[in-house]
């Protein structure tokens, strides 16, 4: 049991909370009960977990430990105090595990039909907005997310927490746009390019083919290198004051409109 805070692994986990510090250890932070459970599924390997079972929200967290854990595994039950110090949530579950990062590059996508569906995310900057994108590409069936020109860390702890361990279900891949660009045209991949600006209108548009939907920075939108090479460019109406959407949502309404044409 874990009751100091001074503890030397309290201190070096809580530094993992800093994108320089997890780069360098090649480790990043899993928390929660739901983010854990998909990782293991996933068969991420679980370097240390720490546990508080006075904050354990159910009863299978004792079965899901079990699973998270080998022989190699350093496990560490700790004092409450202890693990809120560790733990970045306002309502901690009892669950903190510290994996190896996971890369992938776009040579490693392969694809389960010949008509893929892909994201972009072009240099996404919120933590949130890329947690909520991989939670709906999950949900849509999406093939795999391709994060360019990145901003926000994949392995950041929020985009985990809004991913809610969807990190470990969607293929996600760094790479520059000039790479992944090529690498679209290689594989006959129609590329939808996100805009307010543009004429045609999402749902008027086939996407029921091999295809990337592209969307860009929260405030900015994608580049002109993006605009350029996109195949089509495609809105959404927006009807009131606003003229735009949150990135994250307005990649949820495209997903969907995709799966609906889809399966029409």
């Amino acid at each position: 049991m874990i009751t100091s805070l001074q503890n030397p692994k309290v201190k070096d986990t809580v530094r993992l909370r800093d994108r320089n510090k997890r780069d360098r250890a090649g480790l990043f932070l899993i928390e929660g009960y739901r983010e854990l459970l998909r990782a293991v599924d996933a068969g991420r390997t679980i370097e240390m977990l720490f546990t508080c079972e006075d904050l354990f929200l159910g009863t299978n967290e004792h079965s899901l430990i079990e699973r998270a854990t080998n022989s190699d595994t350093e496990l560490y039950p700790c004092a409450e105090n202890v693990f809120r110090k560790m733990s970045y949530r306002d309502r901690p579950d009892g669950l903190l595990a510290v994996a190896k990062q996971h890369h992938l590059s776009l040579q490693d996508l392969t694809f389960k039909n010949k008509n893929p569906f892909i994201v972009i995310a072009e240099a996404i900057e919120k933590p949130g907005n890329l947690g909520t994108i991989l939670r709906s590409s999950d949900a849509a069936g999406v093939d795999a997310l391709i994060v360019c020109d990145r901003c926000t860390d994949i392995h950041n702890p929020n985009v985990v927490r809004a991913s809610v361990g969807t990190l470990f279900t969607v293929p996600i891949i760094e790479a520059e746009s000039k790479e992944t660009l090529q690498w679209l045209k290689q594989q006959g991949i129609k590329i939808a390019a996100a805009t307010p600006e543009a004429k045609a209108v999402y749902t008027e548009v086939d996407m029921t083919g091999p295809v990337a939907i592209a969307v860009g920075t929260e405030q900015l939108g994608l580049s002109d290198l993006w605009m350029k090479e996109a195949d089509i460019q495609v809105s959404i109406p927006m009807l009131g004051t606003a003229d735009s959407l949150n990135v994250a949502t307005a990649t949820t309404l495209l997903l969907y409109e995709t799966v609906r044409q889809r399966h029409a």
